[in-house]
């Protein structure tokens, strides 16, 4: 175990891969589900059963959902993110800094804190995008000390979510990295922390919501920096067969039946307590 979880260990060199994937996945809440993914954290921190005063660590952060859930239940609260992103959120990071968390800059691959320093770690929709999957998963490991808990949400490749990554995906410019969200599968979950301790996996949905699907849409496409750069790639054609294909992907979904957009959006919901 020590070993695995060595800082020391051989990194895979994928820094071209890790600008090339932050392209893609930045803005990670897709402008239009914020108070979705706020619910599932506030899950993600009951499973996890946080304490007061305990020492949280939230990985690839996004939008503080997790790290709010978790300032809520009085714990001490670190977040970690890129650089760029955490200085992009500004009005969100401001709000989470009233709140107490403590922001520190940081790749999941290689967390910069000394092993078994936190009572948990979290990561919410965030972790599961990793270039290095299995460093990822050792990182979050090695910084949750012996007998505690690694929390994670992560969609599922079939889900409503991951089949909207794959049309963008579809569309995005040759040679931008495709998520295949294997975090949301327990085969995968199994290959990555079965070596480290006990699984806990429950299958969730949580609910998108808008007026209409061409209004989700559109807000999507205006809030979501992947979408807007792969549109701003595609001619007229492309841009009319991307939008046409987002809204069958919608209706497809969609169980409201009275013209506005109810979705179910499947995700995991994943505990691993660490031996």
């Amino acid at each position: 175990m020590n070993a695995v979880l060595s800082r020391n260990a051989p990194r895979v060199d994928h820094r071209a891969a890790l600008a090339r994937q932050h392209w893609t996945y930045a803005s990670g809440d897709y402008a239009v589900v914020g108070n979705a993914l706020q619910m599932v954290s506030e899950e993600l921190c009951e499973s996890v059963n946080l304490c007061q005063d305990q020492r949280i660590l939230d990985v690839a952060a996004g939008n503080f959902h997790a790290s709010l859930a978790a300032t809520r239940r009085w714990c001490d609260v670190t977040t970690t993110d890129h650089t760029s992103d955490l200085v992009g959120r500004s009005r969100q990071r401001i709000e989470a800094e009233s709140m107490g968390v403590r922001f520190v800059d940081g790749d999941v691959e290689a967390l910069p804190f000394p092993d078994q320093s936190f009572d948990a770690v979290l990561s919410s929709f965030g972790a599961m995008f990793a270039v290095d999957e299995e460093r990822a998963a050792s990182e979050m490991i090695r910084v949750c000390r012996r007998g505690r808990q690694v929390g994670l949400s992560n969609w599922t490749p079939g889900g409503f979510v991951g089949q909207l990554l794959r049309v963008v995906g579809k569309h995005a410019p040759q040679g931008t990295p495709i998520a295949t969200c294997t975090w949301g599968t327990a085969s995968r979950l199994a290959e990555l922390f079965g070596a480290y301790g006990n699984l806990w996996v429950m299958e969730k949905r949580v609910a998108f919501r808008s007026r209409t699907p061409m209004d989700w849409v559109d807000k999507l496409r205006g809030g979501y920096l992947p979408l807007q750069k792969t549109f701003a790639q595609l001619d007229a054609a492309g841009k009319r067969a991307l939008r046409s294909e987002l809204l069958a992907l919608v209706e497809s979904f969609n169980r409201a039946s009275d013209g506005t957009m109810l979705v179910d959006a499947e995700y995991l919901e994943v505990v691993i307590t660490r031996r």
